[in-house]
């Protein structure tokens, strides 16, 4: 059984574009894709001479594409004055708060230990006691024992003359060495002795009253300096992420300088691509087509009487 095929064309026109749009692909791949000018294009080893002059050649293609896409490159918009002044503040801060950084977190970590000392008082008075009087014995006057040591001496150099001064008035009355007189100078004598040791304790209490006062003082104070290192760490938060949007931008603009590259670079394959995008369209308005027929072998009846009749038309051909 033989196959009859008939074939039918699209319109020239279609077969033009296919035409070129197919000498246009099998141009652009043999052109190598370059990123930068001329002046970055120097030959490689065991590079062809004609693999050279290709690149070349691309590289100056690539020079006139930037300049003509220059105004649609991405663009990111410079620092303005107070985005200056800010990355300069920013950068100067961390530096210059830093000492006061490290001091505030030292305070903190004292702070943090008197608070844990101050609760192991609350749970142990005998502990905490003892742990508490060392604490003040930091903040005593250095001076105290020299201020007491002349207020006792004062007092016992009045008692000397208040003593002298009994036994005088014994004289003058004829009772010195009498026994009355010994039991008024013995009372005197305690009296003294029990005013003189209140007088030390109250002196004693007064000091370690003002030394207990000041290292409360001084808790509140480190206290009070460990809240502000959360200040100072919150500002330092805010200098860090304000770096990190000016190092954002930098980003930014390196992204705009590669894909104002890209564009340059890859510009000849967009375009054909969207140029083959539009030829396949219109192709596929104006379809070839091919047909395919199956046409019997013919039987040798049929042979036979197409063979007479080939003789016959010629015999009656020649007459």
């Amino acid at each position: 059984m033989a196959v009859q095929q008939s074939q039918v064309l699209p319109a020239q026109f279609v077969q033009d574009l296919g035409q070129d749009l197919a000498k246009q692909v099998t141009a652009q791949s043999g052109v190598p894709v370059v990123s930068t000018g001329l002046a970055g294009i120097s030959q490689q080893a065991g590079e062809s001479a004609a693999d050279f002059t290709a690149r070349q050649d691309a590289a100056r293609a690539f020079t006139t594409r930037q300049q003509s896409l220059a105004g649609l490159a991405p663009q990111v918009a410079g620092q303005d004055q107070l985005q200056k002044d800010a990355q300069t503040l920013a950068q100067q801060g961390v530096g210059s708060f830093q000492p006061f950084l490290n001091q505030a977190q030292t305070q903190a970590t004292l702070a943090s230990g008197l608070g844990t000392q101050a609760l192991g008082q609350l749970g142990g008075i005998g502990t905490g006691a003892t742990s508490f009087q060392q604490g003040v014995q930091d903040f005593m006057s250095p001076y105290q024992s020299q201020v007491i040591d002349a207020t006792l001496s004062e007092f016992d150099r009045n008692k000397a003359i208040q003593e002298q001064s009994i036994r005088d008035q014994q004289t003058a009355l004829g009772a010195l060495g009498s026994g009355r007189a010994g039991v008024q100078l013995a009372e005197f004598g305690t009296g003294a002795a029990r005013e003189r040791a209140l007088l030390q304790a109250g002196l004693l209490q007064q000091g370690f009253g003002q030394a207990a006062g000041a290292r409360q003082q001084d808790i509140q104070n480190r206290f009070a300096q460990a809240g502000a290192t959360q200040g100072l760490g919150a500002f330092q938060s805010g200098l860090a992420g304000q770096q990190a949007q000016l190092g954002a931008q930098t980003q930014a603009g390196l992204d705009a300088q590669r894909e104002a590259t890209r564009q340059a670079a890859y510009q000849p394959q967009e375009e054909l691509d969207r140029y083959a995008g539009r030829v396949a369209g219109i192709m596929g308005g104006y379809p070839g087509q091919t047909v395919s027929t199956n046409v019997p072998n013919p039987t040798p009846l049929q042979s036979a009487l197409g063979i007479g009749t080939t003789l016959a038309g010629l015999y009656l051909g020649k007459k």
